[in-house]
């Protein structure tokens, strides 16, 4: 390999991900709005144009790429796109997170197509607090497409909660034991400024209060050593088991940061809070070889900030909503 993705602070990136629709069947309160307007079909990136822009990738480093939306279960013929891109050989992992609705129906095709890894997201057991968050019905969905994944063997299978104060803090033990009666993983995802509505950064739940939670609860968590470019905090339970805690506001970890996102609409970001974006969509239409989409590639992470700065008075929130950039 010639050349990798390598940014001004030595960040070498190897994981992308890829938004396959900015649509979704649920309108949580921490992603997007009520109404919303949808992209046309056609702006959307082919399945075609997606392989195109993976294998250009893999030839600077890439080897691992997650599909995300929106929410990707509603693209149709996704487990076909999962078949082109099981067929990279440069591709060691491929995963997927989904809100779980249309799991139950489609987790046999998308296995069978290649998939293994699945993240979803459940961030509540009471079906009112579904509601409210997620603005529609679906937990019985959620659960049977849990049930569906497990039934044709993903491994591993993670289950996405949001920490929001105020509403996570007695979710936290019921979703634990779920987590660990399914042989399930369960990570908490501290609250972001990417939603539609104002931030309100007194609503985070923090790592360091749901640990203390979880500790009350079932008994010293023991830190877990892992690979230092996951976004995961990962602890044992004594009795066997595990929970992570992605705390991108009280521990950022932007400095062992490997991650590149593709919208649906075909633009490349080197962090999901970034406020430019390299239009590749544009370039592939317009004939562009190879050669030219690679340096785009090299040209978008080497233009990388050293961090988002959330916790600064120099952040400024994305115009996108995370269900435009991809989750």
């Amino acid at each position: 390999m010639s050349e990798q993705l390598v940014d001004r602070f030595g960040r070498v990136h190897t994981n992308l991900r890829i938004s396959v629709t900015d649509r979704c069947n649920l309108r949580c309160i921490y992603c997007m709005p009520e109404e919303v307007v949808f992209l046309d079909r056609e702006e959307l990136l082919t399945f075609e144009e997606i392989a195109r822009l993976v294998r250009i990738g893999t030839g600077l480093g890439i080897d691992k790429v997650r599909l995300t939306g929106g929410e990707p279960l509603l693209r149709r013929h996704l487990p076909r796109l999962v078949q082109l891109l099981a067929a990279i050989p440069q591709i060691r992992d491929i995963g997927l997170t989904t809100n779980g609705l249309l799991l139950e129906q489609l987790a046999e095709p998308l296995y069978q197509a290649g998939l293994r890894r699945i993240n979803i997201s459940l961030d509540t057991l009471d079906p009112g607090v579904f509601r409210y968050l997620a603005r529609r019905d679906g937990l019985d969905r959620v659960l049977a497409g849990i049930e569906a994944a497990r039934r044709v063997g993903f491994a591993p299978i993670k289950i996405n909660a949001v920490s929001i104060r105020g509403i996570t803090e007695k979710e936290v033990i019921p979703l634990a034991h779920f987590a660990r009666e399914k042989n399930l993983e369960l990570r908490f995802i501290e609250y972001m400024p990417i939603g539609a509505d104002r931030w309100e950064r007194q609503k985070v739940y923090f790592a360091a209060e749901i640990v203390a939670q979880l500790e009350k609860a079932f008994g010293p968590l023991e830190p877990l050593t892992s690979d230092p470019s996951s976004p995961a905090l990962e602890y044992a339970y004594a009795d066997g088991g595990r929970v992570g805690i992605i705390a991108s506001i009280s521990r950022p970890f932007c400095h062992h940061c490997n991650r590149l996102r593709l919208t649906a609409d075909g633009k490349l970001r080197h962090c999901l809070f970034a406020l430019e974006e390299t239009d590749l969509k544009t370039l592939l239409r317009g004939g562009a070889d190879d050669g030219t989409l690679r340096r785009a590639f090299v040209d978008c992470v080497a233009g990388k900030w050293e961090g988002h700065e959330i916790n600064t008075a120099r952040f400024i929130k994305p115009p996108r909503t995370m269900h435009t950039i991809g989750g």
